[in-house]
């Protein structure tokens, strides 16, 4: 290799490429460096745009473009700091016929890596061969090596030990009944999963094809986020009200502002009740067991952020939710929902919520973000721990205090112009089971694992949310038996499926009872790390 092309994808939003831009730059800089160095040319295959401020591709047409007048077998490399919209880049990448390296910059201050391990998520589901490569600052061992690798050979391979496939046959016969019933009841009867409009943000990877969903007896409802904006338009002010003073009784805390541009305000609140009270009534028309709301395109213009609303989906204690004759829906139980239509995380939160009632666990289940991770650097706690870090639907049963030691800030107004309130809280230290399903080889797959929440001390907590984004809720995870490299080589998207089990035995029976269910359905499990 020699010259190779450098490719950036980016938001769909205007605002969000301008203000993350810099960051970008100083990515490109270093990689521009680190190949020189080497001996080779990076060269941008798309023009900075001084009429908007960024260098992003902003779209797929842009990104059509950008890869029309290319040598299609020449090296690329898809660097990325941002959060990215991989249908922007995937099209000119499944055409492709050279060597792809996605790179990511080991930061948590912009979800660059998250939007890299989108993009890896939906070139894995289109098989399209890929290496990937992340780092802080593009000098470490590992980078390093990995580059020089890539440059040789046109691949980077990662430490997979930690993965095993899962067999049935070494657990507990019990378990293993257990977890074959609860499959055979969701193939027997069938479930419905309520889709509000698929692709959310680009994310190729969060949609299942229905030819395998079927044959689990799981099967789509799709709705449309013009029905869910009219059914919030038709709850009434007072329906709305009890909502609020529900949470606020509850003891939940409003960052309550006057400038609806800047603040939250309680009018936005309000329209978020609404579209929780929407939301369930649609769930409940449709028979749908769990839900997935696009979240940021086309609601993002006619509502605030649907955060809160997700939350209070996502948790047994809940507001009522009145039904248009006035009966609650589904009362004391969680309408499972799936943060950004992520179909992959929508199976597997109903299937969590399953096992995990079935076992008697804690039945409340949300996505995160694989934001970022670093060491605990106030000494408290040893070893490498995540940030798993999401805007929307994590239920206050995973937060220390719950209700009560829940928060709720304006969503940043460079993403959401109509603002809304995030469900800001801390998650409680405790035994989870992770877990995501993704597609390859035209297959369902499933990585599982167990993780544990720590407690880190305020200081640390505070610089972890101020590195992110200090809005929106957080887990301090210590995965059980993988280290980061091998999470970040391994894992096959964005986002990760968490639960927590009554104690360190009881998640353990969870994640292979969960895995029995899985495996009984027919996906391909492997166990990751120490279970």
């Amino acid at each position: 290799m020699t010259d190779i092309l450098l490719f950036a994808s980016g938001d769909l939003r205007q605002s969000a490429n301008q203000v993350c831009w810099p960051a970008q730059q100083a990515v490109e800089a270093k990689l521009t460096a680190s190949l020189a160095a080497k001996g080779h040319t990076l060269t941008r295959a798309h023009p900075f745009k001084p009429d908007q401020g960024h260098g992003f591709l902003a779209s797929q047409r842009e990104g059509l473009d950008a890869f029309a007048g290319i040598d299609r077998h020449a090296p690329i490399i898809v660097a990325e700091a941002v959060w990215q919209y991989s249908h922007h880049i995937l099209p000119g990448l499944m055409q492709h016929k050279g060597p792809i390296l996605t790179v990511a910059n080991w930061s948590g201050q912009w979800p660059g890596l998250v939007g890299m391990l989108n993009l890896n998520g939906s070139l894995t589901k289109a098989g399209v061969y890929y290496s990937t490569l992340w780092s802080e600052d593009f000098e470490d061992e590992m980078f390093q090596s990995g580059l020089d690798n890539w440059l040789a050979t046109g691949s980077v391979h990662h430490d997979a030990s930690h993965v095993t496939p899962f067999d049935p046959g070494t657990l507990p016969e019990k378990l293993v009944e257990k977890g074959y019933g609860i499959a055979d009841a969701i193939r027997d009867a069938g479930v419905i999963m309520g889709v509000f409009d698929e692709g959310c943000m680009g994310m190729y990877n969060a949609i299942i094809p229905d030819e395998l969903l079927a044959p689990l007896g799981v099967f789509k409802e799709r709705l449309s986020q013009s029905a869910l904006y009219y059914e919030a338009t038709q709850v009434s002010d007072d329906e709305a009200e009890a909502v609020l003073g529900w949470l606020e009784a509850k003891g939940m805390t409003f960052h309550f502002g006057d400038t609806p541009q800047t603040d939250l305000t309680r009018g936005q609140v309000l329209d978020q009740s609404r579209t929780y009270i929407a939301a369930a009534r649609l769930a409940d028309d449709f028979g749908c067991e769990a839900i997935g709301i696009q979240y940021q395109q086309g609601l993002k213009d006619l509502l605030p952020a649907s955060d809160l609303a997700e939350g209070m989906l996502n948790n047994d204690d809940r507001p009522p939710a009145p039904d248009r004759s006035g009966a609650a829906i589904r009362p004391g139980e969680a309408i499972v929902h799936f943060n950004e239509v992520d179909e992959c995380a929508g199976l597997d939160g109903l299937i969590t919520a399953r096992v995990h009632r079935a076992l008697g666990q804690p039945a409340e289940t949300t996505l995160h973000d694989l934001r970022w991770g670093d060491i605990d650097r106030s000494g408290t706690e040893e070893g490498f721990i995540w940030v798993f870090e999401i805007s929307g639907a994590a239920p206050p049963a995973h937060h220390v205090g719950g209700w009560a030691g829940t928060q709720s800030h304006r969503q940043p107004p460079m993403y959401f112009r109509l603002g809304g309130g995030t469900v800001q809280g801390i998650a409680k230290p405790g035994n989870i089971v992770w877990s995501r399903i993704f597609v390859e080889g035209g297959a369902l797959h499933m990585d599982i694992g167990l993780a544990d929440v720590v407690a880190l001390p305020e200081s640390e907590t505070l610089r972890r949310l101020t590195d992110t984004t200090p809005q929106w809720p957080i887990m301090h995870a210590r995965l059980r038996g993988i280290s980061r490299d091998q999470m970040m080589g391994r894992h096959k998207a964005n986002h990760v499926q968490v639960a927590y089990g009554n104690d360190a035995e009881g998640a353990r029976q969870a994640a292979l009872t969960k895995a029995a269910v899985a495996a009984r359905l027919g996906i391909s499990v492997h166990l990751c790390g120490e279970i």
